[in-house]
């Protein structure tokens, strides 16, 4: 618009001067603009390079983006070239848009093939130039929450309890005649912080009488250091589970904390699809829990150690689950994994046991509930079990003695005891049969002189509520024991239990448990045996 002002003040010739300058500036500040536009090098499509032409279409960009042989089609790793110039990373936002950042050229050989997918150019609202794919209907790439990093894991851990523990799966080649298991991995890159462990396959870890097994993981490129990969010479299709019958076994409470129940617990997900290899072989206790054992298992028990042949299997666990002494922790508390319940259920069909629940007791009905105590011979006997199967009569209950031996027939013994709603004992490996007790019966554990009260409360008082069965525990009196008699009642056998503690395991089990014989004040045990009927009525 002509301006009456600007004509006054100046010249025809002057006022068209300032219009080229006008002009000059006006395009100066469109230039400036445009430089700012296309100033981010790292716009995929503005591949600044030497010897690179700028005007690349999409498609020539999609011809650029090809992939290498050995990468996956929508790999989420970092592509790095040898070029020291050439850095690529590819991520996905949370609207699957296809990021790619360049400092130059993408080289053919190294990048990520998209050809023959719907490609489009925006920018994010931080400003940064991103690749679109349009269409990601049939398209599974992984969201960055998706996208892990791989770690490798160890074959071996040392579980709460200080009990070894392996499992692993793959090519895994055992060798019985070194004691040695392999895991054939192929040859890898990554760096594995451990590739060999020594373990015991038993629960209580550092036991003198348990054989130790070498786990290792070796390449099947690279062989093994101290010689060949061993070939297999018998194939196996169903996992396996290595464990020792050494340590403890033989005592009747060891068999069962140590091996039936941790057993049970690392079988149970194979639903006897499963081979055990025995270390450490005793065949007197296969023998004396075969029947329990051909529900955990289909396969004969093989004795590992002397077995000349190389055994190959897809799957194998070394070691047992173990939580504490009868104990079984389920991880989710569903019915279809390992827990107490179960194992009491498979007791009740192992054994034919009738009684799943205790008596009820009802006022004035006449039920007599039948208490069984478990007799001693050798050590910790109960002297005047006569003066207490009395009393317990005279309060109702009827009474059942029995001895638990190891030469008991295990099945014909598991039915008397699920026959009984009480069990009676002194502190010893006998208790453990309350394992077929009925729901809600009573356990009454006798506790002996000498500060054990904790074992005892871990052996057979803590285990008791996740079978379902009351506890209580008589916890007799220094003149109840017989150490009384033998020694002055200022002794420290008496006065100072704890002493002996100190000095070790055998000096505890020499004085308190091998030498130590119980004699009940029945008038003090009669109340033990009334709380007994009073949770009978609950």
């Amino acid at each position: 618009m002509y301006d009456p002002i600007l004509s006054k003040s100046f010249s025809r010739h002057e006022r068209k001067r300032f219009g080229f300058i006008a002009l000059i500036l006006c395009l100066v500040f469109a230039l400036s603009i445009c430089s700012t536009s296309f100033k981010n090098p790292l716009h995929p499509l503005s591949l600044i390079g030497d010897g690179v032409d700028l005007d690349l279409s999409i498609n020539d960009a999609e011809d650029m983006i090809l992939e290498d042989d050995h990468k996956s089609k929508y790999s989420s790793e970092p592509i790095v070239n040898n070029d020291s110039n050439f850095q690529a990373s590819i991520g996905i936002n949370e609207n699957l848009v296809l990021i790619v950042n360049t400092s130059t050229a993408i080289s053919q050989q190294t990048a990520v093939n998209y050809t023959n997918l719907p490609i489009s150019t925006t920018t994010s609202e931080t400003g940064e130039n991103v690749l679109v794919v349009n269409d990601t209907n049939n398209v599974n790439i992984p969201r960055p929450q998706d996208i892990e990093t791989k770690k490798v894991e160890p074959i071996c851990r040392v579980q709460e309890t200080m009990a070894d523990y392996c499992e692993m799966e793959g090519d895994i080649r055992v060798q019985p005649n070194s004691t040695t298991i392999y895991l054939v991995t192929p040859p890898s890159n990554t760096p594995n912080p451990t590739n060999s462990w020594t373990m015991q396959p038993y629960p209580r870890k550092g036991n003198p009488y348990v054989k130790h097994w070498t786990v290792k993981r070796v390449s099947d490129g690279d062989g093994d250091r101290d010689g060949d990969i061993p070939t297999c010479t018998q194939n196996h299709t169903h996992p396996a589970i290595i464990f020792s019958l050494g340590g403890f076994s033989g005592n009747y409470f060891h068999d069962f904390a140590d091996l039936i129940t941790p057993l049970y617990s690392t079988s149970y997900r194979f639903k006897r699809e499963v081979h055990f290899l025995a270390s450490d072989h005793k065949s007197f206790w296969v023998a004396k829990f075969q029947g329990l054992l051909n529900k955990l298992t289909m396969h004969e028990i093989v004795a590992i150690d002397t077995e000349k042949e190389v055994h190959c299997y897809d799957k194998l666990v070394a070691g047992l689950i173990y939580n504490q002494e009868l104990i079984i922790k389920p991880v989710l508390k569903q019915s279809n994994e390992p827990s107490m319940e179960n194992f009491r259920r498979l007791l009740r069909r192992t054994f034919s046991l009738e009684r799943k629940s205790a008596i009820r007791l009802k006022a004035r009905d006449g039920t007599r509930p039948r208490l069984m105590i478990i007799t001693r011979k050798r050590t910790r006997i109960l002297t005047n079990e006569g003066e207490v199967s009395s009393l317990a009569r005279k309060l109702g209950f009827e009474v059942v003695l029995a001895e638990a031996t190891s030469s008991s027939n295990m099945s014909r013994f598991a039915q008397v005891v699920n026959s009984c709603d009480v069990l009676v004992g002194i502190h010893g490996a006998g208790l453990t049969n309350m394992v077929f007790l009925p729901d809600n019966a009573v356990l009454i554990q006798i506790v002996p002189l000498g500060g054990i009260d904790g074992f005892a409360k871990l052996d057979f008082g803590s285990p008791s509520a996740d079978m379902n069965i009351k506890y209580l525990d008589y916890k007799i009196r220094a003149e109840e024991s017989s150490l009384s008699e033998k020694y002055a009642k200022d002794h420290p056998v008496l006065r100072d239990p704890f002493s002996f503690h100190r000095n070790g395991w055998e000096s505890l089990k020499t004085v308190y448990l091998d030498n130590q014989n119980v004699t009940i004040d029945v008038h003090r045990f009669r109340g033990t045996l009334a709380k007994a009927l009073k949770l009978l009525r609950h």
